[in-house]
């Protein structure tokens, strides 16, 4: 009879065999496989989130608007060719859109679908790799379960707000801090923010990473410590 020791051994053994089979897999073989799985996501998410991407078929919550739109323009601008789109999402803000990169020329957006909000994202994943959508209400949870299957099929990622249930990842700002006002006047010019994911799977590991979300242009990007000033010092001291 087989006892729960050897079960839990041979477990491990499997886990172990697999990790040395990828170890020893090609980099560029590796490369193709992720491509093939996964849509990319601008570099300064890339380290955020499993294998530096959104699984295609998967469903990701982003609870700030600027990671929203981050997490949309990575695909966005991989492939010059592919379209997005924005379902329930009136205040999304299309400026914002195009200085994350964007292409509003490529852009469908149906702001207020009602009670057809599941046929319309349904419809528009068959063209669209991302869908950026509301999160839903009422719904049942059958109805849900169709929509992720058909994602699945199609490989289309969608983001939301959240909470959306069945949701693979979670991305958040915990911390923030906006430059460019002085003593009662001056402009925003950025936001230093810290971003941490959570998910399930391979993405149950916590992480967090630092950046301008968005930076003085309007993008997201890394932050660069060398030579920082005062005010980025105190930005530093208020994430802490």
């Amino acid at each position: 009879m087989t006892t729960p020791a050897a079960v839990d051994r041979s477990g491990a053994d499997r886990r172990e065999r697999l990790a040395d089979l990828l170890e020893a897999t090609p980099p560029a073989t590796r490369a193709r496989e992720a491509e093939a799985t996964v849509l990319p996501v601008l570099a300064p998410l890339a380290r955020l989130v499993p294998h530096g991407g959104l699984a295609k078929g998967t469903i990701t919550e982003a609870t700030d608007t600027s990671l929203l739109l981050g997490l949309a323009a990575g695909p966005a601008t991989a492939d010059p060719h592919a379209w997005s789109a924005a379902v329930g999402l009136p205040d999304l803000g299309l400026a914002a859109a195009a200085g994350y990169g964007i292409d509003l020329r490529r852009l469908l957006v149906a702001d207020h679908p009602g009670q057809y909000a599941v046929e319309v994202i349904t419809a528009l994943a068959a063209a669209c790799p991302v869908v950026l959508a509301a999160a839903p209400t009422g719904i049942p949870p059958r109805t849900l379960d169709r929509l992720a299957a058909h994602l699945r099929r199609t490989g289309t990622v969608l983001i939301t707000p959240g909470p959306w249930p069945g949701a693979q990842l979670r991305l958040q700002v915990t911390a923030g801090r906006w430059s460019g006002l002085g003593d009662g006047h001056g402009q925003l010019t950025g936001r230093r923010a810290r971003v941490s994911v959570t998910g399930r799977g391979s993405a149950v590991r916590a992480r967090s990473a630092e950046m301008w979300l968005p930076d003085a242009a309007g993008a997201v990007a890394p932050v660069v410590s060398e030579g920082a000033g005062a005010g980025e010092d105190e930005a530093v001291a208020a994430l802490a």
